[in-house]
């Protein structure tokens, strides 16, 4: 395909399609797809890769009925990691600013624009979704389905490879760290806003976090 996808998309082909069903085939549309597909590669990404970024699409895909906008919030999970530096807040700005200067170029309306900017940045903490806000509800509902995966082996791997992103810190602050995002999680009333979100996977997900959190405070975990 032009602009070098076929390449860098590598095993992850259906970005291609899913790019272009939101903003077109231009030449800036897919110039922006290339870019977003080549930050989301970068070598120095462990757990926030290409990977991620298709299961956050898949879960927005399964609770699309509960948005606004579903394209609003399609659109912001492909910008809510897109600039990956391991420094939260300021990951989540950059990649919102991203958003508004390149989809103006892709056509998208300044409406959702706006909109897509405001759902990047409330990723940077999921519990300043407001009740009511569909779309906020959907896209941070996606981004955290990870926790509720059903096999523990797929969470075991998902908390291996953010520990792995956070190579730079010793393993003492990284426990205390870690254990005190755990353990935030866990202190709210519910993991999932959505009804679909909190069926699927609100029970499993608790689960998994407890047993993250005992095996941080044994010192099994690094």
């Amino acid at each position: 395909m032009e602009n070098g996808w076929t390449d860098l998309v590598g095993g992850a082909p259906g970005a291609v399609t899913a790019w272009t069903d939101l903003v077109g085939g231009s030449p800036a549309a897919l110039a922006t797809g290339a870019e977003l597909v080549a930050r989301w590669s970068e070598p120095h990404r462990r757990y926030h890769t290409l990977d991620h970024l298709a299961a956050v699409l898949a879960a927005a895909d399964e609770l699309a009925g509960a948005a606004a906008d579903p394209a609003a919030v399609r659109l912001a999970a492909w910008f809510h990691d897109a600039v990956y530096d391991g420094r939260p807040g300021w990951d989540e700005e950059r990649s919102a600013q991203l958003a508004e200067a390149r989809l103006p170029r892709c056509g998208v309306p300044p409406a959702r624009v706006a909109e897509v900017a405001r759902l990047v940045r409330l990723t940077a903490a999921h519990d300043r979704v407001a009740p009511g806000d569909a779309n906020g509800e959907v896209l941070s509902d996606a981004d955290l389905a990870v926790l509720g995966s059903p096999r523990r082996e797929d969470y075991d791997s998902y908390a291996a490879r953010i520990r792995q992103e956070y190579a730079h810190v010793p393993d003492e602050p990284f426990r205390a760290g870690r254990a005190a995002v755990l353990e935030r999680l866990l202190a709210a009333p519910r993991l999932y806003r959505t009804r679909a979100a909190y069926e699927l996977w609100e029970e499993r997900a608790r689960a998994n976090l407890r047993a993250e959190l005992a095996a941080l405070r044994a010192g099994e975990r690094p």
